[in-house]
């Protein structure tokens, strides 16, 4: 294998990119948008900075082997900074709840809310320890191929109870409502329901426990940049603003890939960083085995959608910190709502970003940088004009933030705009507007997700949210790692 391309330059691609230029293939990342990132786009209006996302960074030693395995360091490109408390969690009465991993301060934080929890909470640590291991360090790099290497790991899997789903895990350890939210919502950020998605995903909270929550100064635009700077030290390729049209293929071979500007590239290989239904429908239209793909994903189970408010406002906010979480009167009843029914509720819950809490150079001088993110039914659930709906919900979530976290918001506002389910499914062609491709449920999890090399096309490998491991920096990372041991494999 001497040349291969990659299809899309999010951090799946990217970081797949990497290891293949770092192990000497001839590698070309082909990106449609005008900048590198996928889902980790950025703007800049009005002097601020918009990171679209992902903009909580776990995990920093997977992305520093990156650099790791050309003799690098990630200190070169990229200034990780740490975040404390990693999220500030409030509910409509009033109460805060500081999440971190100092043990004393999270310790009394529990106690505060229910002193006999701690004991339970220290029961469910050794619990995520268990799966972290099982599910993360032994599982999350490795491809499943065949149905076999499923098999292997069920054993793991029972013992760990995978069938049950998050919540229902986080229960069994502590009794208070509040504290069973905080720990099992993380799941929302990979797009998994915590009533739904396998407790298996209770990694979570080792994960960020061990390797903390940071932010890239400058942004996660400035995490991606960073990747592509290196990338081309390597003497990688990457060719924004020009989507690729179509994967050629002869037989049960890939051999080449074409973009809408009329470019050509003969390939020994392809992997695609695209969304995973626009790859085998679209792409790959001219192939049968792909068209049957494409089917039976279209019949498999999506995350929801984001409705993401972006705003910038006239100064600083120092009792709002980088992350907030800001739970709605109902938990259940609007997961349900939200990937159930496919209704958009009246009340919601709200990730609010702040980068200028640790970053101030992400707005102008004596300014502050926000977004405010509701998760939201996708567009197979709730087909809405969301130029009717957007604005109203717009307004809805700035009235929130202004009566619960920032007075006077709207009369502070400098600058704002709104992403919305149809932008992910034009800009990201996301299938249904999905914000993290194939939910996470156990179902659509390790070798029920979409392989990391297709079972038809010998040359054609899969990187990013909707292959295994799943969505996440994690996730996706550790997609590449999986995916370029398959590719290097004929290599060695």
């Amino acid at each position: 294998m001497k040349r291969v391309a990659i299809i899309g330059a999010g951090f799946g691609g990217l970081a797949l990119a990497i290891r293949l230029q770092s192990a000497g293939v001839d590698t070309v990342v082909l990106e449609a948008r005008d900048k590198p990132g996928g889902r980790a786009y950025y703007w800049e209006r009005d002097g601020f900075t918009f990171d679209g996302g992902p903009t909580v960074i776990t995990a920093p030693d997977a992305l520093a082997e990156l650099w790791r395995l050309s003799g690098h360091d990630i200190a070169q490109d990229v200034e990780l900074l740490p975040i404390s408390p990693f999220y500030q969690l409030s509910w409509p009465d009033g109460t805060k709840f500081d999440y971190s991993n100092d043990d004393a301060q999270l310790g009394a934080e529990i106690a505060r809310l229910n002193p006999d929890d701690v004991a339970g909470y220290r029961k469910f640590l050794r619990y995520s320890e268990e799966v972290y291991r099982e599910g993360y360090v032994k599982l999350g790099h490795v491809a499943f191929l065949d149905f076999s290497t499923m098999v292997k790991a069920a054993p793991a899997l029972m013992k760990a109870q995978a069938w049950r789903s998050v919540y229902s895990m986080v229960s069994s350890f502590v009794k208070n409502e509040k504290l069973r939210e905080a720990l099992s919502f993380h799941t929302l950020l990979v797009g998994g329901n915590p009533m739904a998605t396998s407790a298996i995903y209770a990694l979570i909270h080792k994960l960020e426990r061990d390797g903390g929550v940071w932010f890239a100064r400058g942004g996660t635009n400035q995490l991606v940049a960073g990747m592509v700077r290196h990338f081309e030290r390597l003497g990688g390729v990457v060719r924004l603003n020009d989507p690729v049209a179509a994967i050629d293929t002869l037989g049960d071979r890939v051999t080449g890939v074409r973009t809408e500007s009329g470019y050509a590239l003969e390939v020994d290989a392809v992997a695609s960083n695209a969304e995973v239904v626009h790859s085998y429908r679209h792409l790959l239209k001219d192939s049968r085995s792909a068209q049957r793909t494409a089917d039976k994903l279209e019949r498999k189970r999506f995350s929801p959608s984001l409705f993401v408010v972006h705003f910038g406002v006239r100064g600083i906010c120092p009792d709002v910190p980088h992350h907030s979480i800001l739970f709605g009167p109902r938990y259940k009843g609007l997961l349900d709502d939200i990937f159930k029914h496919g209704v958009l509720s009246e009340d919601f819950s709200l990730y609010l970003h702040h980068p200028t809490a640790t970053d101030p150079s992400m707005a102008p001088e004596g300014h502050s940088t926000f977004y405010a993110l509701a998760p939201v039914p996708h567009l197979g659930k709730f087909p809405a004009n969301w130029d009717e709906v957007g604005p109203v919900l717009e307004e809805r979530i700035l009235s929130e933030i202004e009566r619960r976290l920032i007075p006077g918001l709207r009369e502070r506002i400098v600058t704002k705009f709104s992403y919305m389910p149809p932008d992910f499914a034009a800009d990201l062609r996301s299938h249904l507007g999905s914000g993290f491709s194939l939910e996470p449920i156990l179902t659509q999890s390790a070798w029920f997700r979409v392989h990391n090399r297709d079972e038809a096309i010998s040359n054609l490998y899969f990187v990013g949210a909707g292959t295994h491991p799943g969505a996440g920096i994690p996730g996706v990372v550790g997609s590449a790692k999986a995916t370029a041991a398959l590719m290097l494999e004929g290599n060695r």
